[in-house]
């Protein structure tokens, strides 16, 4: 299904008082100094997918606020995608339940994924590799959920069950252990359904990046660490893994409750990527190659998208990408776009990053939150 940005407008957003682009349905260069807004364009695009976009931030923080404002104000992104047109933000300045609308009514914010599928890249991204297993489990369930939506609930769910189980097992008194049962069921279910999307996604995504051959951008060997990730890789049905885990998780409440946490469960699951070329694991590659092995996960996982007829076309965004490529591969980067047929969002300071994909996008010279019309 072809999706594409055709017009955005972001009001009181980050530095924006008011912006507006129209964009024709076409990639967009973004260019210009350091702190102009670039990102926070992008940050507001982000917006239009479950969470909290590609900063993670509160939703206080997104009002554009004045050196004299003690907070954000309230704020607005809206975007047109063909006919249909989308629109979130928060009533109030403060507010802490932002309102998604589609075609002016309200909607929940998982029903944005029927419209598009966002798939990032940032610099903070860059430490994937050095950083503990959470950040890897996020990158990877961000994948998951653009091609299985239904993940993202699975996920939050087990997540409350988590936190509530923790809980009760470091209060003073003895839970009741019917509650706590009650709990681990939860967890077991849905915790089960998350190692198994997780598996489905992995080897999707691992079968896309081996069709893919010998390209400028290393491949990568990728792995799941976890028991219950391991269960799903080998061939277990989620039901086999929900009674192991209720099981486990029954087991293990004097230990969980000595330790604070739960010790055991897809919360402890990790993502391994293995430079392929090299037989190195990925943390042990050079900054540029890191770089490189990020970008090809999410170009197979666009090129796996982009052929699922019943799901919108994904639309990347890209900050800071092209600063980190070579020639040969940025000049890839942008033959892969064009090949996909997908609409990219890329910023970078220097204009001639974008060499390679003049006359395949429309340019935009960002200067202190304002954007210009370049030729593209």
């Amino acid at each position: 299904m072809s999706c594409a940005i055709h017009a955005l407008t972001l009001f009181e957003f980050r530095s924006y008082e008011r912006a507006e682009l129209a964009t024709g349905g076409r990639s967009v260069l973004l260019f210009g100094p350091n702190g102009a807004g670039k990102t926070n364009l992008l940050e507001g695009v982000s917006l239009f997918s479950p969470g909290r976009g590609m900063r993670g931030a509160a939703l206080p923080e997104l009002g554009r606020r004045l050196p004299d404002e003690s907070g954000g104000r309230a704020w607005a992104v809206s975007m047109r995608l063909g006919e249909t047109q989308l629109g979130t933000g928060i009533e109030a300045p403060g507010a802490r339940r932002r309102l998604v609308r589609i075609d002016g009514e309200p909607a929940a914010p998982g029903r944005l994924l029927d419209h598009l599928r966002l798939i990032w890249l940032t610099p903070a991204q860059d430490r994937l590799f050095q950083e503990g297993g959470a950040e890897r489990r996020r990158f990877l369930d961000r994948l998951t959920f653009a091609a299985e939506p239904a993940h993202a609930g699975h996920a939050a769910a087990y997540e409350r069950a988590l936190r509530e189980r923790t809980r009760l097992l470091a209060a003073e008194a003895p839970p009741d252990p019917a509650w706590v049962s009650a709990l681990e069921a939860r967890m077991a279910k849905a915790g089960a359904l998350v190692a198994s999307a997780r598996a489905a996604g992995l080897t999707a995504l691992q079968a896309e990046i081996d069709a893919r051959g010998a390209r400028p951008f290393p491949q990568a060997a990728l792995g799941l660490s976890g028991a219950f990730e391991e269960m799903a890789l080998g061939g277990a049905d989620p039901a086999e893994i929900e009674a192991r885990l209720a099981a486990v998780l029954a087991a293990g409440r004097g230990r969980d409750a000595a330790a604070g946490r739960a010790l055991a469960g897809p919360h402890r699951a990790d993502l391994t990527v293995v430079h392929r070329e090299r037989g190195r694991p990925a943390a042990e590659c050079s900054t540029g190659e890191q770089k490189a092995l990020i970008l090809n996960l999410v170009l197979a996982q666009a090129g796996r998208l982009s052929r699922a007829k019943s799901q919108p076309n994904p639309i990347l965004l890209l900050d800071e990408v092209a600063a980190h490529l070579d020639e040969v591969r940025r000049a890839a980067l942008a033959q892969e776009i064009e090949a996909l047929s997908l609409q990219a969002f890329l910023t970078g300071v220097d204009e001639a990053l974008f060499d390679h994909f003049k006359g395949l996008a429309q340019g935009v010279r960002v200067d202190a939150s304002r954007l210009i019309p370049a030729d593209g």
